[in-house]
């Protein structure tokens, strides 16, 4: 049977003792990225600046419980080919205090909103705010919307 046709196995924290460290068990998932709250849109400016992270390899953008994050897909340059911390005695605070608790161990996220083209964030702000940029393709005589009445004379 080749690996192609065997079931995927979906490992579960529950597959593991309480007090196991999933570390162990993980492929450093935590280690391949980092996400930054960032301040919530309300205007078109604010659309502009994500759709120009967007513009940028290996970046996205999501939501989650009403909080918008710049997710940079990157991996830590001191991550070793076994998964572990190659500086783990001098790593920074924020590796410190991260626990397995709530980490992606499962891979079964799903974000409330998730972007990663600058296409898809014009789509978002164009159905919040109406369209900013032409269709380039409409033409005036394609528009459902009929001509701009003339003015009447003054007399």
């Amino acid at each position: 049977m080749s690996s192609a046709s065997l079931p995927m196995t979906i490992r579960r924290r529950l597959d593991y003792p309480k007090d196991a460290n999933l570390c162990e068990y993980c492929t450093a998932k935590c280690c391949h990225y980092f996400a930054l709250n960032i301040d919530e849109p309300v205007n078109r400016r604010d659309f502009d600046f994500i759709r120009w992270y967007l513009l940028h390899e290996h970046a996205t953008v999501f939501v989650e419980d009403d909080t918008w994050y710049l997710l940079v897909h990157t991996t830590c340059k001191h991550l070793q080919d076994d998964h572990r911390c190659g500086i783990y005695e001098t790593r920074p605070s924020i590796c410190r205090t991260y626990t397995t608790a709530e980490c992606e161990f499962e891979d079964d996220w799903v974000y409330d909103k998730y972007f990663e083209t600058p296409e898809q964030i014009d789509e978002y702000a164009d159905a919040l705010f109406g369209r900013q940029f032409p269709d380039p393709d409409t033409k005036k005589q394609d528009s459902l919307r009929s001509r701009r009445p003339t003015s009447l004379p003054i007399a």
